[in-house]
Order: C-alpha cells, then sequence, then structure tokens
C-alpha cells in the first residue's frame, strides 16, 4: 500500500487498482469568487484520467494544419522542432532553417545586456518574427521565456511572490491574477510562451525548487494549476485572448518526488502515487486549456514495483500512453534543458529515443545546427517514423493557430508591447505578498506594531532586494545582482521607512546598535538566492544555524535585551529554525516576497487595515529537527513544529513556549569514518558542495585562488569558465595554458575528513567530463591528505582517448588505485588535475559512489600508471 493526502488526510492507495471505467475529470468546482475551488478531499483514482479540455480550437484548424503540413518538407519540419537559444541563434539562421520556436534561459538577455530595455528586447522578438515570415513556410517563430514569477529576466519588471508564498495565500483567485499580469508583462517585451507554472508536488523540502511548488498538499496543486494557466492563457476559448500567452505546466511527472529532494534524481512512486499525487497539477491544467507541457528530468524507477521509465525524456510510456494517450492532451509536448542528452545512448544533439517517446519541441540552446542533422538522417533511416514528425508538427501548428501567431502583428505592434506601465504591478505585487505570508509565532501580540514605532532594523535581508526575490530573477540563480538591479522594487527596509517614516527607523545590518530605547526591533534573516540544483541541500540538514550562521548570531545580539524582537525569514522551504524562533518574540514565514518588500512592512505595521491582516496558512509543513524531511501529513511518523494548515491570524492569542534546541547532526546521512558508505559523497554538483571549495593554482598563487560563485577563475597558466556538460552551467571549463604548471582542485579549507567508509564501501571517484583539447603532457589525477600527504595516478591516456571523441564521458576511478599512502582518515582534498602543458576539459558532477569500483566501466588501476 501507499499514502496520498487527500484532504489532509492519510489514506491508503492500492498499488494496482481495478478501473472498471476510465475516469474523466473537467472544469473543477468553484469558489464564491468564481476561481477553482480548493477540494476538502480528492477521490483516489484507480487510473490515468482522461482530462476535458476547455481549449477545442476553431473549427477549421485541423485542415489549415494537414494543407501547410503537405506543403513542408523533411528538413522545415524538423526545423520546426528545433529550439535554439537566444545567444546561440541570429535571425537570419531562423529564417535560413525555418526555426520553430526560441528561448531564452535564466541570465540571458538581448546583447547579453543584463539592463536590457523593453525596446531592446522588443527589436530582437520583431528580427527573429520578420525572418521566420520571410522564410519559404512563412510559418512564425514563438519566443519561450522563463518568466515564473513575472518576467523575471527583464530589468525593471514587477517580480512577484515565488510560488510558495501564492500557496500559502490558499487563495486560487491571486494565482490566477499573478498568471494574467504575467502575460502582460510577457507581451510588453515581445515573447509568446511562459515556461511555467511549475506543478511539482514537492515532498522532500531539501530539494532547491521547492519554492516553485505551490503546496506539498495536491490538492492545492491541483487548484492552483487550474487558475495560472488560466490566468497566463487569459481565458481561453478559441484562441489565446489578445492579453494572453501560451502556458507550459511544468515538470511531467513526479520532480517533487525525488529521494532525498536531489533535483533530476529519481522519483520511485508507485503508479497510484504518479495518479494520485503527483499527477492532480496536470489534471487542474489541462482542463484549463494548457497547451504546452515540458517533460521532466527526473527519472521513474522503482525496480521493486516494476518500474523501470527511467529518464522521462525518452519515457514512451509516460508521454506517448499516459500524457498524450490516456489523458488526451492535444497540445505539444517540450523538452528541458538539454533534456534528450540525459536519455541512456542519447546526446545533446541526437536522441531518435526521445523523440519517439513523444517530444515534440526540443529544447536545444547551443547545439542545435547537429541536432536538426542528425535527426534528418535518422528520419531517413527509419529510426524515427515519418509520421512522429508529421504528428509532433502538426501540434506545433496546432499550438501556434490557437495562439493566434499567424494572424499577429509583429511582437512590437501587439497588444502592451507599447506599454510601459505593463511591466509593473506594484499594487498587485504588494498585496500578493501580504497575502502570502504566514505568522507563526505573535508571542504578546507584538505584532502589529503601535503606530509611529521607533524601530531597530537588523539582518542581511533587510535591504537586499537580491535575497528577497530569490532565484530566476534576472539571473538563473538570482545572484549577482544589487539594488541598483532593480529600479522599481521596494526592499522590507525601506517599506518600513514607507509605513513607519525615516526618522523612525534605523538600520544595523550586524545588529550592532543596542536596542534599549526602540519599540522594537525587526530582523530579517533567511536563506540567499538558489535555483535548480544549486539549491539542493543534498547531505545538508535543514538547520539554519549550520547554514547561516551569521543569522543566529545577529538575533544574539539582539534578544533578551528588554525589546522585543519581530523576525522574517525571507527563503524557499521551512528550515528547522527553532534558535531562531526562541530568539523572537514574533516570527514571520515571508518566503520570497518578490519586488514589493512593501507588502512584508504593511501587515507588520497596518494589521488589519491592509488584507485584514495575516491570514495566510502553511502550505508546507514546518520542521521541528534537523533531519525531518520528508515531513507530509500522509506520513505514518507525521510530527512536525507547525502543520500543513496553521497560521495565525492578526491579534489571534496564541503562545509558543521555549523550544527544543538541540542542534542537529553535520548530516542526515553519515558517510564518514570507518564503517562502509552507502551514500554517495558529493563533491562538486553544478556548484561547490559544502564543505568543498573549487580552487584553481599555479606559480602565480599555489595557495589557491578560489573559483568565484560565477563559476570564473583565471591565472596565466590556467583558467576556468562555466560550461555545459549534463544541464546548463553545471561543469567547470578548465584551460591550461601551456605557460607552466597549474591544477584545478576541490578542497575542503577548514581541515579535513575521515572519509575511510568509501575505501571500505569499494568506492569510486567518478566525475562527468568533456575534453576540449587533449593534453600535450603528463597529466594526473590526485588526491590530498594536506600536501606533501597525496597520492595520484597518470591520467594523461584518459583523457587523451576522451580528446578523440569530443562528446560527454563518465570516469570511475576505484579509490582502491590512490590506496598507496593515502590517509583516507585525513582526507582535504579528494579530486585534483594538474598538468603542466596545454590541455582543456570541463568537469561536473565529481562525487566518490560506493560501489562504484566494482562497475564495469570502472577503470583499471593498470591503465592509470
Amino acid at each position: 500500500m501507499s499514502l496520498s493526502l487527500l484532504g489532509g488526510i492519510a489514506q491508503a492507495i492500492p498499488q494496482t487498482a481495478q478501473a472498471a471505467e476510465q475516469p474523466v475529470i473537467g472544469q473543477p468546482a468553484k469558489d464564491k469568487y468564481g476561481c477553482a475551488k480548493i477540494e476538502p478531499s480528492l477521490p483516489t483514482l484507480a487510473d490515468w484520467p482522461k482530462v476535458d479540455s476547455r481549449f477545442k480550437g476553431k473549427a477549421g484548424d485541423e485542415a489549415r494544419i494537414a494543407q501547410i503540413l503537405s506543403g513542408m518538407t523533411l528538413e522545415e519540419k524538423v526545423g520546426q522542432m528545433t529550439q535554439p537559444e537566444i545567444t546561440s541563434i541570429t535571425p537570419d539562421e531562423v529564417r535560413q532553417y525555418a526555426i520553430g520556436t526560441v528561448l531564452n534561459g535564466g541570465g540571458a538577455w538581448p546583447g547579453a545586456n543584463k539592463h536590457a530595455t523593453q525596446q531592446d528586447w522588443l527589436n530582437l522578438a520583431d528580427a527573429y518574427w520578420y525572418a521566420s515570415k520571410s522564410s519559404r513556410t512563412k510559418i512564425p517563430v514563438i519566443w519561450g521565456i522563463d518568466a515564473v514569477h513575472g518576467n523575471n529576466n527583464v530589468y525593471g519588471a514587477t517580480v512577484f511572490p515565488h510560488n510558495i508564498g501564492l500557496g500559502a495565500a490558499h487563495d486560487p483567485c491571486l494565482a490566477r491574477d499573478v498568471a494574467a499580469a504575467t502575460a502582460r508583462q510577457i507581451r510588453a517585451t515581445g515573447q509568446d510562451w511562459a515556461f511555467s507554472p511549475t506543478l511539482a508536488v514537492v515532498q522532500d523540502d531539501r530539494w532547491g525548487r521547492t519554492y516553485e511548488g505551490f503546496s506539498e498538499d495536491p490538492r492545492i496543486t491541483r487548484a492552483y494549476g487550474y487558475e495560472a494557466i488560466d490566468g497566463l492563457q487569459d481565458e481561453a476559448t478559441k484562441r489565446i485572448g489578445r492579453s494572453g500567452v501560451i502556458a507550459t505546466a511544468k515538470h511531467f511527472i513526479g520532480d517533487g518526488g525525488t529521494l532525498k529532494g536531489q533535483d533530476q534524481g529519481v522519483n520511485p512512486s508507485s503508479e497510484a502515487e504518479m495518479i494520485n499525487v503527483h499527477g492532480q497539477g496536470y489534471y487542474g491544467a489541462l482542463a484549463a486549456g494548457t497547451q504546452t507541457v515540458m517533460v521532466s528530468f527526473n527519472s521513474w524507477t522503482n525496480t521493486d514495483l516494476g518500474i523501470n521509465e527511467g529518464k522521462l525524456h525518452g519515457s514512451d510510456k509516460a508521454l506517448n500512453q499516459i500524457l498524450k494517450g490516456k489523458m488526451g492532451f492535444d497540445g505539444l509536448v517540450v523538452s528541458d534543458w538539454n533534456g534528450i542528452g540525459q536519455v541512456p545512448g542519447c546526446t545533446n544533439s541526437s536522441c531518435p529515443q526521445a523523440i519517439n517517446a513523444g517530444i515534440d519541441v526540443v529544447m536545444v540552446p547551443a547545439d542545435w545546427k547537429a541536432f536538426i542533422t542528425n535527426t534528418v538522417a535518422q528520419v531517413q533511416s527509419g529510426q524515427i517514423p515519418m509520421a512522429r514528425i508529421d504528428d509532433a508538427v502538426t501540434r506545433i501548428l496546432r499550438v501556434k493557430l490557437r495562439d493566434g501567431i499567424f494572424e499577429a502583428q509583429a511582437p512590437s505592434d501587439r497588444s502592451f508591447a507599447e506599454s510601459g506601465a505593463a511591466l509593473t504591478d506594484h499594487q498587485l505585487a504588494r498585496a500578493a505578498a501580504r497575502e502570502s505570508q504566514v505568522l507563526l509565532k505573535n508571542n504578546g501580540n507584538v505584532l502589529p506594531l503601535k503606530p509611529k514605532s521607533k524601530v531597530l532594523v537588523v539582518g542581511k535581508s533587510a535591504d537586499s532586494i537580491q535575497n528577497q526575490t530569490g532565484g530566476w530573477t534576472l539571473s538563473w540563480q538570482g545572484t549577482g545582482n544589487t539594488n541598483a538591479d532593480f529600479p522599481n522594487a521596494t526592499s522590507i527596509l525601506a517599506g518600513l521607512k514607507q509605513d513607519l517614516g525615516d526618522a523612525n527607523v534605523t538600520f544595523d545590518e550586524k545588529g550592532d546598535v543596542d536596542p534599549k530605547g526602540f519599540d522594537a526591533v525587526i530582523a530579517v534573516i533567511g536563506e540567499t538566492p538558489y535555483a535548480e540544483g544549486v539549491g539542493d541541500l543534498t547531505r545538508k540538514t535543514l538547520e539554519a544555524s549550520k547554514l547561516y550562521p551569521e543569522d543566529l548570531a545577529v538575533l544574539d545580539k539582539v534578544s533578551g535585551k528588554g525589546t522585543p524582537v519581530a523576525t522574517v525569514y525571507v527563503g524557499g522551504r521551512p528550515l528547522y529554525m527553532n534558535k531562531e524562533i526562541n530568539r523572537s518574540d514574533a516570527f514571520v514565514a515571508a518566503w520570497l516576497p518578490g519586488s514589493e518588500g512593501g507588502g512584508v512592512a504593511d501587515l507588520m505595521v497596518k494589521g488589519k487595515d491592509v488584507n485584514g491582516g495575516y491570514t495566510a496558512k502553511l502550505s508546507y509543513s514546518w520542521p521541528k529537527s534537523a533531519c525531518q524531511s520528508p515531513l507530509n501529513p500522509w506520513s505514518p511518523d507525521y510530527d512536525p513544529l507547525f502543520k500543513l494548515g496553521y497560521g495565525l491570524k492578526t491579534g489571534q492569542r496564541v503562545t509558543i513556549g521555549q523550544l527544543d534546541e538541540t542542534p542537529g547532526p553535520a548530516s542526515c546521512t553519515s558517510t564518514g569514518g570507518g564503517g562502509t558508505a552507502t551514500e554517495d559523497l558529493s563533491i562538486y554538483d553544478r556548484t561547490d558542495v559544502a564543505p568543498y571549495k573549487s580552487f584553481i593554482g599555479s606559480a602565480e598563487n599555489w595557495g589557491g585562488t578560489e573559483i568565484g560563485p560565477d563559476g570564473t577563475a583565471a591565472h596565466s597558466e590556467i583558467n576556468v569558465v562555466p560550461a555545459d556538460v549534463n544541464v546548463q552551467a553545471d561543469g567547470l571549463k578548465t584551460t591550461w595554458t601551456g605557460t607552466g604548471p597549474a591544477q584545478i582542485y576541490l578542497q575542503n579549507p577548514a581541515g579535513t575528513n575521515d572519509l575511510r567508509s568509501y575505501l571500505n564501501a569499494d568506492a569510486a571517484l567518478e566525475f562527468d567530463t568533456i575534453v576540449h583539447q587533449a593534453p600535450t603532457n603528463r597529466t594526473v589525477i590526485s588526491m590530498h591528505c594536506v600536501y606533501p600527504c597525496f597520492s595520484e595516478v597518470n591520467a594523461t591516456k584518459l583523457f587523451t582517448d576522451l580528446g578523440s571523441t569530443g562528446v560527454k564521458a563518465s570516469v570511475k576511478i576505484p579509490l582502491s588505485c590512490f590506496n598507496n599512502g593515502l590517509d583516507f582518515e585525513n582526507i582535504n582534498t579528494p579530486f585534483l588535475v594538474y598538468t603542466d602543458g596545454p590541455f582543456s576539459a570541463s568537469f561536473a558532477n565529481v562525487r566518490w559512489v560506493p560501489q562504484g569500483a566494482k562497475d564495469p566501466d570502472a577503470r583499471p588501476c593498470s591503465d592509470l600508471t
């Protein structure tokens, strides 16, 4: 048996159920405001339902599609299926290759200018559109963009709260209104297609995309999925309205249910759990008429249950049989960023299995020319049936017709394109921020503050719009931004000054000012920005004081001094924060409120005078210990600090007593010591994995120059820049110039770790690499137990052989190859590559893997001497 949350009650779902008749799901019941109702319970489904979409298209569309299709060449059809990134394709190439869609990922802007103007965006959109209209087919191109909380790539655009905050509002109408405003913002810069909403039903909050999910509760996700699509597509009927854009339900399916919250990891759910938990958001989205569905990076595998779909980008069952077949989806299926390259036997530019499985548009950001060449050849050889290509292009044309793009003017002449005001919606964003905040503690009714209170504001996030907007904001990870990058935004500090008056607000980030004499201290603390992969906690715990010790330090300075402390937590998931809550008289979870920090201030100062005060309730359970994840109401040992649905209202008199401050372990999975390791030791996974940091070293600085958060570092002998190995910017492209010896390495700068358990577990050092230029001189891979204690293997031939292929390879080297003087009890550098001649390679996903030495593709030690 397995469990599903149905109305907050744990109910059993049989692993196999007898389905006499396929269930059908149509339009949801509506609440008194006319929006999808969050149902008190959802029926347990025995099979995937047929979803009745409200979007039927227009009479004559199918005949028109058939006519267009009959006049297209194979190359033109494959061009329609190809989606390059704007940094990799010119408008003339769109014309030349009959490209159907383009995209820009997070951190891609016209002219590589983060401050590109609205007109810059429109100019590029026009250039692509005119190029497509001058092609032989004259089929207009469409441009997709990751607008996940407003048009968040665009300088000056209002940014709304991330989905975790919207979910806490328990207000599907709010999701609709924010989505509609986002659609107007997208049209204002000339795009046609939003890669949103995310419909993950998040099970493990260690996942770095937790904040992209509305809730751990599938009831909420289903209602929100309907309204988010409805808002983006402007209440779709026969054509997407003049204010709407094409929406995307993502990521199909189960991205929120991976083991340990690992991004792109394995979801082991039974089919019943997929149907009744992870599928619910899609039932809402398809009923609302979503025109596109994006495939998920995760795998769906549980060999004990006979489920072995592997990477969903290659799953015929998930895409053809379930989504298009049983559920009846007639729009287009789009891959994720280079997602086809993760399917076994495929590369970023070649994957007949993914196309045959049902992917219609292939997101192939850089290698798109090779993809077109390979796919055409695969059709000609019979690997991909021509009927599959025709089906894909039929779906693409169907979506374009329903969008009205064939009759549309150039992007700069469409609705909202000339409106700078369409990029900003301060009133809605501020209201959304107010609705999103959950009041967890308010001892003595500290909040709201008395009018004209004199307050001391402390904490790193009080005046940081970067922190309050989070990931997917201007840049992919949301990093590298300052307040100057948000000309139309308000920090939480600025909002407090607006509401209380400048003279009544004193700001001291570190908390060094004595709180005596102030009416209250407001501490704004929490997470710093991250997005997919980088945000995973991997082996870390949920303990905030270990993740962000500076926050506890500032609270220690201001608490217990006789002045009440109201703490605002800014972050993308619930964390174990007992210490921080104990040092606070009031505690507010503001999540990631977006660019209108004044919405946070309003409730602290004005209380019920705005939006009725605090009304939000947790859409995720709040942990009471450091390793309490997954934490969901249907778990048999469910015992949170604050339950799903908890939230105090303004004026509600509840006293929270002293909480247990027992510190959590260093890791929730023990991997060190002299036992036998069972968990992978992740060392570099799209970014440094604590305690390890990445460095380069050479005669210029053998002490080591840390590779920056932007993935770059340079000496005259060696330089590093970000590179795509498995996914976007997950690797370090390292180039030795040949002017002297140099090394790249991953090291624990704080000391050593006892890693004997990995040697005991027949582990292997594993990493993914692309060799761009083979080494000319002797090249070694080594490990250090504090130099000069080290061991190395000769990897010259290994890298030379890989250089002849030019494609990604996964290298596995048994740790036993280094067991010749290396002290595994005192490892400080688990990975280092050194040479003194020209060499260039990208390195990604560096880890130690138990039992990896036994894999048939592990390198024999004899080959590394």
